[in-house]
């Protein structure tokens, strides 16, 4: 299943509709990572709301997204995970250590527009 990626001003938001295979993971974490290229994006928002299972190839993919982003010099949000996802991911150990986490997209999007403008005080000095 391939997952729709959205631009929005600076930003891209990239929505999971389903359940995705590891190939579709995969997939999703080329087109993201060429998508912040071709469109010299600012951040990046991964809404996973739909999904109610997240094994350790997944968080590890969307680590290895996070990471991948930050070193184009995008931030990147994951948004909507359920609680039961969150309680099984720290159950299993998996984490997604120094990935921004939010509620919901709208938050998201918030916290990238924050961290946008504290980057950009840095390159002035300020």
């Amino acid at each position: 299943m391939k997952v729709p990626i959205l631009k929005q001003g600076d930003y891209l938001i990239a929505s999971i509709q389903g359940a995705l295979t590891d190939t579709d993971l995969t997939l999703l974490q080329e087109n993201l990572v060429h998508s912040v290229r071709s469109n010299r994006s600012k951040g990046v928002v991964v809404d996973v709301t739909v999904l109610d299972v997240m094994d350790s190839f997944a968080a590890r993919t969307l680590r290895s997204i996070s990471i991948m982003t930050r070193l184009m010099g995008a931030n990147l949000v994951i948004v909507g995970i359920q609680p039961e996802v969150a309680f099984a991911m720290v159950q299993l150990g998996l984490t997604l250590e120094g990935t921004m986490t939010s509620l919901d997209l709208e938050d998201g999007l918030a916290m990238l527009r924050a961290a946008d403008g504290e980057k950009g005080s840095d390159r002035h000095g300020r």
